[in-house]
């Protein structure tokens, strides 16, 4: 069946280039035989030098076969001035600049006497319109290429389709609606704007000493401080040089907006945040850009927003948050790190059973059954038809991780791994949503602990949200199934998207841009691929 469409495109492509072969040698024929003028001849070798340039691109042919290789932007002024305005705002949005070079192009359309070469200029600018329409709506890098943990299906569209639409539409009004319409997206190139005229006249000025400070302090570090949390707009102008009340809400605020914990100190982290240079958080800010452009699609009216970076997990109806709560993540670890990817959460499961997977098993369990039998007693051996297997009529050392038979499951309890709800949306990387026992770690500033799994601090509350749209008293609903401290699937009338991101920068509609530390560097490996594309951070002044 693949070999069947490759050919039937590989047909389609010949008998498109022939077609436009054709069409151009009768206009050459035409011209010759039929006493054309000098201009009607011109006009054939543009169109011949059309069809050539553009052999080897399948859109692009396409395109021009069905005009009979007349141009778009030859003579189309207001197209031209069009698309290199759009180009010259590029670096606005995070892109190379160097990439859309159109000016050779342009030159050789409005000066060059050889229709030849105007010829192949016009073929040049549709392939930069192409690779600009590509790059401002749906990004410059393949995510999986950057890190195996992205899994994101880039909503590409048709080159073909692009162009058609452009050729009919007002030039600047295409060009202008071509990046993401989200409103995140927006207001994070106005928040990228602003901080490099920040960094144009000269950031945010020197660093503060690395050493703690806290209430009562006075000296030259705190002055540092003080002068720091004003440039970044924290506190209003101020001579004190003493660390008092307004400097401490001033820090609780900058602590906040970083993800800190908001104690008013200005401990060893906070400090390390707030000594980030203007130019660090402008990389975060492109590659949030870039992100958006990954995801550039609808989210859904209502969905779940889950931000590794952030620990957190919301629902969000309309751009607006309506519900919030902590998060765990993913460990560091290469094979426990959260994934990146969107799907559609089905289904709750209430007093759920854990299914163990196996990478656990062998990984974690199977060591501790061959120390101990009795190790892990919660939990329930099963083999490959489902029934249960006496721990005691096994020897766990004559397994290996290749070739340990059975499964594990740990059945509804208080104590269950999952907790008493989780939240599903089937995915081939088995990750979900759930409660969790240990409650103490949602404590810690840098929420990192799990498998890969995303165990919420308000699983109840955020049952209840869900459930809100279906049943008229959600939480007695819910209240009723755990009672019975048997396993219930409750389906969701309306199932609803999820999201699982990675934003180390991010805004909010009505407060600070938020920045978070990176803990899984995948930040940092995009960001060094852009600036291989020839992305760089800049200054603007105005």
């Amino acid at each position: 069946m693949k070999q069947n469409r490759a050919f039937m495109r590989l047909e389609t492509l010949f008998l498109t280039r022939l077609l436009g072969g054709l069409a151009v040698c009768m206009v050459v024929v035409a011209a010759y035989f039929g006493g054309a003028t000098s201009a009607q001849a011109q006009e054939a070798t543009f169109r011949q030098a059309v069809a050539q340039a553009a052999a080897g691109d399948a859109d692009l042919v396409a395109f021009y076969s069905a005009r009979d290789f007349d141009g778009i932007w030859a003579n189309d002024r207001k197209r031209r001035d069009a698309l290199l305005a759009a180009f010259a705002e590029a670096g606005n949005h995070g892109l190379p600049m160097g990439r859309y070079d159109a000016q050779a192009a342009i030159d050789a359309l409005r000066n060059s006497d050889s229709p030849a070469a105007r010829g192949r200029a016009e073929v040049a600018l549709s392939r930069l319109f192409l690779q600009y329409a590509r790059d401002i709506q749906t990004g410059i890098l393949v995510p999986s290429r950057i890190d195996s943990n992205i899994h994101r299906d880039v909503p590409y569209r048709s080159r073909l389709a692009t162009i058609q639409a452009f050729e009919k539409s007002s030039p600047e009004g295409f060009l202008r609606a071509l990046p993401p319409a989200a409103p995140e997206y927006a207001r994070l190139l106005r928040e990228k704007l602003a901080l490099e005229r920040v960094l144009a006249n000269g950031g945010w000025g020197p660093g503060v000493e690395n050493r703690k400070l806290a209430a009562g302090d006075t000296g030259p570090a705190v002055a540092a401080l003080r002068n720091r949390l004003i440039t970044m707009g924290y506190l209003a102008r101020t001579a004190s040089q003493t660390y008092d009340a307004e400097m401490i809400s001033a820090v609780q605020q900058f602590q906040l907006a970083h993800g800190l914990n908001p104690d008013g100190t200005a401990g060893p982290s906070t400090l390390a945040e707030m000594n980030v240079e203007p130019a660090a958080r402008l990389q975060s800010l492109i590659v949030a850009m870039e992100r958006e452009r990954w995801i550039n699609r609808p989210r859904g009216e209502r969905h779940i927003w889950v931000n590794l970076a952030d620990f957190s997990a919301q629902i969000i109806d309309n751009d607006k948050v309506t519900f919030a709560t902590r998060s765990i993540i993913g460990a560091t670890a290469p094979d426990r790190a959260s994934p990146e990817f969107s799907d559609v959460m089905e289904f709750m499961v209430i007093n759920p059973s854990w299914y163990v997977p196996r990478s656990i098993i062998t990984k974690e369990y199977l060591p501790m059954l061959q120390n101990n039998p009795n190790a892990v007693n919660q939990l329930i051996l099963t083999d490959s038809r489902g029934q249960r297997v006496n721990r005691s009529e096994i020897n766990f050392r004559a397994y290996t991780a290749a070739n340990f038979p059975f499964s594990m499951r740990e059945p509804p309890s208080q104590g269950n791994a999952l907790g008493l709800v989780k939240f599903m949306f089937p995915n081939k990387y088995n990750i979900y949503l759930h409660d969790t026992p240990t409650k103490n770690l949602f404590q810690r500033e840098t929420r990192a602990f799990s498998h890969g799994c995303i165990r919420l601090n308000d699983p109840f509350d955020f049952a209840y949200e869900l459930l809100s749209r279906q049943v008229s008293d959600p939480e007695a609903f819910f209240q009723a199934h755990l009672r019975t401290g048997r396993e219930r699937r409750v389906d969701l009338q309306q199932p609803v998207p999820v999201h699982l991101v990675y934003r180390t920068a991010y805004t909010k509609p009505d407060g600070r841009t938020q920045f978070r530390r990176d803990i899984y560097g995948r930040d940092a490996r995009i960001w060094r691929a852009l600036a291989r594309e020839g992305v760089a951070v800049r200054a603007i002044r105005g």
